[in-house]
């Protein structure tokens, strides 16, 4: 015997976080008996200006914010999140995304994974894609 699995699926976009800089969505939402939430790389792109300043640090700490305030419109927080994916093009900048990283998962991090890439749209120097649960 075999049962159907319903499952819906959600585009998520929001005004708080940058919009999609290429054919994708900010994120999706898929619910069943519990909601996952798949959300795009985030670039440290501020909302505002549409643009990616400053180092490494200053580039992660604004990546952290628009990954918050895509987790705050869903009704998440950084506890929801399971796993994520840190794209880095510099693996000597490690160590300044950890510091921010740690930051922003004080305990219990999720699971992650980290490696270095060739470049990142707009010139960016850390993009942080993230998997949430409710």
């Amino acid at each position: 015997m075999t049962s159907k699995i319903t499952m819906k699926r959600r585009i998520i976009a929001i005004e708080e976080a940058p919009k999609a800089i290429g054919p994708y969505s900010q994120g999706i939402a898929v619910s069943g008996q519990t909601e996952t939430f798949y959300f795009s790389g985030a670039l440290g792109i501020d909302p505002k200006t549409g643009k990616i300043e400053g180092d490494v640090t200053a580039q992660t700490v604004q990546t952290f914010k628009n990954i918050d305030a895509l987790l705050k419109a869903n009704g998440l927080t950084a506890d929801n999140v399971i796993k994520t994916l840190v794209f880095i093009t510099d693996m000597r900048d490690f160590p300044l995304v950890n510091a921010e990283y740690s930051k922003y998962f004080p305990a219990n991090p999720p699971a992650r994974s980290c490696v270095a890439v060739r470049q990142l749209p707009l010139n960016g120097l850390v993009e942080i894609e993230v998997i949430a649960m409710k």
